[in-house]
C-alpha cells in the first residue's frame, strides 16, 4: 500500500476516534477540561470554543453569576434647609395628685367617686383630668420617733403609738424606724420582716439627750427617701418641738416642697400632760408648744397627709385605723397642666368634690342626713428645671 495513502487514512481514523470520545463525554467532564485556545472570551455563560468542532453551552450557575436584584428605593425624609442638624423633642409634663375622701366623723374612706366628681385647679386654673383611677396598695412607710429624756409621759404616747400603728402593718409592707434627739438613729431600715420592727420598737426603754431636733430629722429623713422609688409615709409621732437644728424653719419648708412622693402624717404626743400642766405653764411654754402644734400641722398639708392631736391614748386606734384608711385607699388623679413652662416655681394644687351641675358634692348617710367629708391632697408641686 501505498504510503501517502496510509497515513491519509491514519489521519481520517484519529479524527473520527476524537468525534467519538467528545460526544459521549458528561457535561461536568467537559467544563472540568482545560481549553486549549488561549484567546478563549471572557464570558463564562458563552460558548466552549475549543479546537473540537463540536460547541457545547455551559449552565449559567445562579448563585455566582447573576446578581441579586436591587432593593427598592425608600423614601429619605429630610429637615428643612438650614435645619439638618436639629432634632425637636416635644417634653409633655404629666402630674399625679393621690386624694384621700374621708368622713370627718369616723374617718372612712369614700369609695365609689367617678371622674366628674372631681375638679383640680393648678393656681386657679381649672385642669382636665385625664385618667381617675382608685387604688389599694402596700405602703413604704418610715416611723420618725421623737426618743429624747425630757417627759416620761411624751415617751409613753409616742411608744403606744408607735406599737398600734405597728398592729395595721400588713405582710406585704415595707417600714423602718428612725428616732431622734440631739442625734438622728436609724434603728432599722426598710423590711418587710416585722419581727425586726418589734425589736427595735423594744428597745426604746432609755433616752439620750434631752433635746430635740426635729428639723434635723426630718430632713434627713427626706433626704433618704429621695432615694427611694414610688409613693412614701413618714409617720411623725412626736412633741412637735425642736430645740437646735441646724435647719430652720423655712429650709425645712423648702426641702418638704422639693420632695416628691412623700405623705407626712404627724401625730402629737402628750396631750393630757399640756392639757393637765397648762394652767401652770408658763406663757413662753405655753407657745412653744402651740408653734409646734401648727408647724406639725404644716409638714402634714403641704404633703396631703393629716395632722392628729389625741389628748387620751384610748384615742390613737381611731388615730392610726384612720391613717390606714387613708394611705391603702386613694383615689390617684392624673392631668397635663396647662402651665407647660419648667421653671421650677411652685405650683399650688386644689382638689375639690362636685357634683353633676359642678355644685359642691354633698354626701348622706343611710339616715339622709349630710355628713361633712374631708378632701386630703398635697398642696402643690414643684415644677421641673429645664436641665432635669
Amino acid at each position: 500500500m501505498d504510503k501517502r495513502r496510509l497515513s491519509a487514512g491514519f489521519r481520517v481514523l484519529g479524527l473520527g476516534a476524537v468525534l467519538v470520545s467528545l460526544v459521549g463525554t458528561p457535561l461536568f467532564a467537559q467544563q472540568q477540561k482545560p481549553p486549549t485556545n488561549t484567546s478563549a472570551p471572557t464570558d463564562d455563560a458563552g460558548p466552549d470554543q475549543s479546537s473540537s468542532p463540536t460547541i457545547i453551552k455551559k449552565k449559567p450557575q445562579k448563585d455566582q453569576d447573576e446578581p441579586p436584584p436591587p432593593a427598592p428605593d425608600q423614601e429619605q425624609i429630610k429637615n428643612p434647609k438650614g435645619l439638618e442638624n436639629y432634632s425637636i423633642r416635644v417634653d409633655v409634663p404629666v402630674v399625679t395628685v393621690d386624694v384621700s375622701v374621708q368622713l370627718q366623723k369616723s374617718g372612712q374612706f369614700v369609695p365609689g367617686l367617678k371622674g366628674g366628681n372631681f375638679r383640680v385647679t393648678e393656681d386657679g386654673v381649672e385642669q382636665k383630668l385625664t385618667d381617675v383611677r382608685m387604688q389599694e396598695k402596700p405602703i413604704t412607710a418610715v416611723m420618725l420617733l421623737e426618743f429624747a429624756a425630757n417627759s416620761w409621759a411624751f415617751i409613753q404616747d409616742m411608744r403606744q403609738g408607735s406599737y398600734v400603728f405597728f398592729k395595721t402593718l400588713r405582710p406585704e409592707d415595707y417600714v423602718a424606724v428612725i428616732t431622734y434627739d440631739l442625734r438622728t438613729r436609724i434603728l432599722t431600715d426598710f423590711t418587710k420582716d416585722k419581727s425586726i420592727t418589734a425589736d427595735a420598737l423594744n428597745s426604746l426603754t432609755i433616752p439620750g439627750f434631752s433635746d430635740t431636733n426635729e428639723f434635723d430629722a426630718l430632713y434627713e429623713t427626706l433626704d433618704r427617701l429621695t432615694r427611694i422609688e414610688g409613693r412614701k409615709y413618714i409617720i411623725l409621732i412626736s412633741s412637735g418641738r425642736d430645740t437646735f437644728s441646724k435647719i430652720n424653719l423655712d429650709q425645712m419648708l423648702k426641702k418638704i416642697k422639693a420632695t416628691p412622693d412623700v405623705t407626712i402624717y404627724t401625730v402629737s404626743t402628750g396631750g393630757l400632760a399640756r392639757t393637765i400642766s397648762d394652767a401652770r405653764m408658763g406663757s413662753m411654754a405655753r407657745l412653744d408648744y402651740l408653734q409646734a402644734d401648727n408647724q406639725m400641722r404644716t409638714f402634714s398639708s403641704l404633703t396631703g397627709g393629716q395632722s392628729y392631736f389625741p389628748i387620751f391614748q384610748g384615742a390613737l386606734p381611731e388615730v392610726f385605723n384612720s391613717i390606714n384608711a387613708s394611705i391603702r385607699n386613694q383615689y390617684v388623679l392624673t392631668y397635663h397642666p396647662t402651665n407647660t413652662a419648667q421653671d421650677g416655681t411652685y405650683r399650688k394644687i386644689k382638689v375639690e368634690l362636685v357634683d353633676r351641675e359642678g355644685q359642691p358634692l354633698k354626701m348622706v348617710d343611710e339616715k339622709n342626713k349630710q355628713v361633712k367629708y374631708s378632701v386630703v391632697a398635697r398642696d402643690g408641686y414643684r415644677a421641673r428645671m429645664p436641665v432635669e
